[in-house]
């Protein structure tokens, strides 16, 4: 665990593998904080030198109030990049991270080894859900809105098999600080990222849980068709968060696509 003040806000950081190796960013998913990347960080660590960071609002990271936008995301892990002396690397983002690594895969391609982009896309959902579903949450907290984004998170499978974990996952989103919930609402309900995809030069690998209901698969793989180059790969009984539900299928696709292309 450590921590940074980067640009007068407290970062919740952490690193795992040799200072040495190349350098692999993983940037996590709406509600959730960089535990998610636990056991694809392990995989990852043997070769690469892996960072996980809370973004703003997010895990042991500071709130504000806002507003900011997914490109004032982007401009925060380059920051936090440049106060570690990192200067290339590659990114993994999953859903709002995976928007966040479009930002900088079109706009700083030269700090980019590779890009993985998992279950994500230039826009998700629209002005309207993002609205009620922050109406939602200034009337009961994300107690209110847990169930339904389990189920969004995670397969029907996935929920009957290991409802410990579920319920462990559910636990960790409703002691997310409501207020960075709602703020990274606000910039999802105006994001539209569509004019950065096709400007991404970096080496893209782009992968889609088979049964996620947050970006469904379809959405995922239109967006990697629009990207120069780009790899598209489905992960079987799979929801919206591959790195909990199936962390091997997923190193094992991140650890090819890096050994390809992420030696910085």
């Amino acid at each position: 665990m450590a921590f940074a003040r980067i640009k007068g806000r407290l970062v919740h950081w952490r690193d795992y593998g040799p200072r040495c190796a190349p350098c692999v960013v993983m940037v996590n998913s709406l509600g959730t904080d960089l535990r998610i990347w636990d056991e694809v960080s392990a995989a990852l660590s043997a070769h690469w030198r892996v960072i996980g960071y809370d973004k703003r609002g997010h895990g042991l990271s500071e709130t504000d109030a806002g507003p900011y936008s997914i490109s004032d995301l982007a401009n925060d892990l380059l920051a936090l990049i440049d106060h570690l002396d990192v200067e290339r690397f590659a990114l993994v983002g999953l859903s709002i991270g995976g928007m966040i690594g479009q930002v900088l895969g079109s706009r700083s391609p030269q700090r980019l080894s590779a890009l993985v982009l998992a279950d994500t896309a230039p826009k998700v959902g629209t002005p309207d859900s993002w609205g009620e579903r922050i109406h939602a949450i200034e009337r009961g907290g994300l107690g209110a809105i847990a169930d339904p984004v389990m189920e969004r998170w995670f397969t029907p499978g996935f929920r009957a098999a290991q409802p410990d974990q579920v319920s462990g996952w559910r636990n960790a989103f409703v002691l997310q600080s409501a207020a960075g919930y709602i703020s990274t609402c606000n910039a999802l309900q105006t994001a539209d990222l569509s004019s950065h995809v096709a400007g991404i030069s970096v080496p893209t690998l782009v992968v889609a849980g088979d049964s996620d209901l947050a970006t469904p698969p379809e959405l995922v793989e239109a967006m990697a068709l629009k990207i120069p180059r780009a790899r598209f790969e489905l992960i079987e009984k799979c929801g919206h968060i591959p790195p909990i539900e199936q962390p091997e299928l997923l190193s094992k696709l991140v650890s090819g696509h890096l050994k390809e292309h992420g030696h910085g």
